[in-house]
């Protein structure tokens, strides 16, 4: 074995595999430091890049949860608000079930009508002051309507002696500003509507329609809804003739925007909701409220308090309706949130695995790489003196 003083290739092995041992230990103690088994892209590129988008998602369902909070609030100040109107609904009904009897004098009527003009502001007042952070919730602001551009509602079907015709469209989910393009190949009919330079379309299969049968046509995605009726005669309305009938067809919404609740973490997880007008102006049916309880004489003759009778009880269904429809996108905001909750546990368990470190794992390595940092500095040392033996061959 040659003896060489100017090289000495055991302390340069030695002092590698030093330099390698506490690399590791750095590595190792940033690991029990930080807790993450991924510090640094270097760490585990992939398991980085999957990781970040886990925490993205998770990100985006907490805030996604967060703004289905926020709509539950805004749903029951809105609910809460109706529970009013419902009761001077009711007593409105109630005073004009009193005007329909003939014991009452001139001045007995016009005392009812003061209480119902008073009424019937606070149901308008009612309608401006509700609000969540600012959004008027009541005066029809946050609805979508049919604009009067659209063609669908027109629509008839005529065969075999038998009219099937538009009832009505529903577009209180549909997006507002937007229109929908209706065109058919046989009985399935599709809703097609662009913006943006994005087109959204859906399809929907007709069916053969009978005597006295309705049928709602329902683009779910889209928000839109037809629903149809058949008169009363007996002939048969086949479904492709029907969405032939609606070919070239256009169901137009207007500018106002329904309320949008993000309830997740991607573009489209929404659920939306139409805020009716829930103003005397919109309430009554054909007969409006607001008309009909003008002034102190609208209860002068038995004749108007009939009329006004059959108003306020389409002003109360329309109020039920509107709270039941509050009520279910309540429901489904809370279902949401509960599901929003079990899948941030789990993709949180999931980027855990990929990102945390095992401390039980890393405590362990850095008891070996302890052991062996001691032990390259105790090889190290000794090949730096083995060259001086070579002095005893030149004493």
């Amino acid at each position: 074995m040659a003896m060489i003083i100017n090289t000495n290739a055991a302390a340069l092995n030695a002092q590698r595999n030093l330099s390698t041992t506490n690399s590791k230990m750095g590595k190792t103690l940033e690991q029990l430091s930080s807790g993450l088994r991924i510090n640094r892209a270097a760490d585990d590129a992939a398991g980085l890049a999957i990781s970040e988008k886990m925490r993205a998602q998770v990100r985006g369902m907490q805030q996604g949860m967060r703004n289905a909070q926020d709509g539950v609030s805004m749903l029951q100040t809105a609910e809460g608000a109706l529970d009013e109107v419902h009761s001077i609904l009711q007593r409105v009904r109630e005073l004009s079930v009193q005007a329909g009897n003939s014991t009452l004098s001139s001045s007995d009527r016009q005392a009812i009508g003061e209480e119902m003009v008073a009424l019937r502001a606070e149901v308008d007042n009612i309608g401006t002051r509700t609000r969540f952070n600012g959004l008027s919730l009541l005066n029809g602001s946050l609805s979508v309507g049919l604009a009067g551009a659209s063609t669908a509602d027109a629509v008839t079907s005529v065969a075999n002696g038998a009219t099937v015709s538009v009832a009505s469209i529903d577009v209180g989910n549909a997006e507002g500003g937007r229109t929908y393009a209706l065109s058919n190949v046989g009985a399935v009919l599709t809703a097609t509507t662009t913006a943006a330079g994005y087109t959204r379309a859906e399809t929907f299969t007709v069916q053969d329609m009978g005597a006295n049968a309705t049928q709602s046509v329902t683009f779910e995605e889209l928000g839109v809804t037809l629903n149809l009726t058949h008169d009363a005669n007996a002939g048969n309305v086949t479904g492709a003739g029907i969405a032939t009938s609606f070919d070239g067809s256009t169901v137009v919404t207007t500018a106002a925007s329904a309320a949008t609740f993000r309830v997740g973490s991607e573009v489209g997880d929404d659920i939306s909701l139409s805020f009716d007008d829930m103003s005397s102006g919109a309430l009554g049916g054909a007969s409006k409220l607001d008309a009909l309880i003008a002034n102190n004489n609208a209860v002068s003759t038995t004749a108007e308090a009939d009329t006004l009778l059959a108003s306020v009880d389409e002003a109360i269904q329309q109020v039920s309706t509107f709270r039941a429809k509050l009520g279910a996108r309540q429901n489904q905001l809370e279902t949401a949130i509960n599901s929003l909750g079990v899948s941030v546990e789990n993709l949180s368990a999931s980027e855990s695995r990929i990102r945390d470190a095992d401390i039980a794992q890393v405590s362990s390595d850095m008891v070996t790489r302890q052991i062996m940092q001691q032990a390259g500095v105790s090889v190290l040392s000794q090949a730096n003196t083995a060259p001086q033996s070579i002095l005893r061959l030149l004493g």
